[in-house]
């Protein structure tokens, strides 16, 4: 997938590769003109149009150098600028389709989605190294959202630990045995954001999902300021 990051990066890979062109023909073009004039006929010395245009030729390769040093700055600018966006989702309820998040005070939590009635859809909590932890029924198996919280205790393997990070998986069929469309989400309101390697991170409860993730933003709500 092209973003904006990508393309970010490959305007300023041309930019530097077009520079370091110019900047080589630029010398190559000095050492050149300084060594004519050095050597020229002093009896058949340089044609002074001839000259006027090779300057011209040497001012418009030097401007083209300073346009590119710009380009460069607001390239630059446009890159550092993704972190301003990003804080603008700063509290905003968001949706993002994201599976990993950390343990805190004993549980973690998700939402899944099913794009039909399934009749059977099993839930698989990961550890960080990808191996099963936990394994059983989802709570609900009706089309649309649904949330989970698992309590840390383990159905295979050691149970879970405060701060560390477990992701969770759906497997979902109908009465045919057939897949339904399932996708685990991670759903809450957005309070910071950070910049990693050159890509936005959201923070979402106790989730960071790369801003990519994000497929849905709505306003947050007090319920008090409603009453």
């Amino acid at each position: 997938m092209v973003d904006a990051v990508t393309t970010t990066n490959n305007a300023d890979a041309r930019i530097k590769s077009g520079t370091g062109m110019l900047a080589s023909n630029f010398e190559t073009f000095l050492t050149l003109l300084t060594s004519q004039l050095k050597n020229q006929d002093p009896m058949s010395p340089v044609d002074s149009n001839q000259f006027t245009a090779q300057l011209t030729q040497m001012a418009g390769v030097e401007q083209q150098l300073l346009t590119n040093d710009l380009l460069k700055s607001l390239v630059a600018a446009q890159g550092g600028g993704g972190l301003g966006e990003a804080a603008t989702y700063i509290g905003k309820d968001a949706t993002a389709a994201w599976s990993a998040t950390k343990m805190d005070d004993g549980e973690a939590s998700w939402s899944y989605e099913l794009g039909a009635n399934a009749a059977s859809a099993t839930l698989q909590v990961l550890d960080g190294t990808g191996k099963v932890v936990w394994s059983g029924d989802a709570p609900a198996k009706t089309t649309g959202l649904h949330d989970f919280t698992w309590d840390g205790k383990a159905t295979i393997g050691n149970d879970g630990e405060d701060g560390e990070v477990y992701s969770l998986k759906i497997v979902a069929k109908d009465a045919a045995g057939k897949a339904v469309d399932a996708q685990v989400l991670t759903r809450g309101r957005i309070t910071g954001v950070e910049m990693y390697e050159g890509e936005a991170f959201l923070t979402i409860g106790k989730s960071i999902v790369p801003l990519s993730t994000v497929i849905a933003l709505e306003e947050f709500e007090d319920p008090a300021s409603a009453a």
